[in-house]
């Protein structure tokens, strides 16, 4: 049990920490910048959904609501869609 839950609060991090530091790449106004914003609200939303479970003792479906979450800001970052660090262990940009 200590390790998903160990595994849980890392990817907890892991997930708000890119959050916090992924920014919206395409020019306002396009059909892109509209693609960012729905990737970010995916990922705030799966941010929330995790922290849910994890209150309800549910570390299974936390740490795959983490793990979504950074998925879509990952697969956002690759695609262009944010500006992210390249250093570091947040994006396999």
């Amino acid at each position: 049990m200590a390790d998903i839950v160990e595994k849980t609060d890392r990817y907890e991090g892991l997930l708000s920490e890119a959050l916090a530091e992924a920014t919206v790449a395409p020019p306002e106004d396009t059909p892109l910048e509209t693609a960012a914003a729905e990737y970010l609200e995916m990922a705030r939303s799966y941010l929330e959904d995790g922290r849910h479970f994890r209150e309800q003792d549910d570390f299974v479906n936390a740490l795959a609501a983490f793990s979504y979450g950074h998925a879509w800001l990952d697969a956002g970052a690759r695609l262009g869609l944010f500006e992210v660090p390249t250093e570091g262990h947040l994006f396999t940009v």
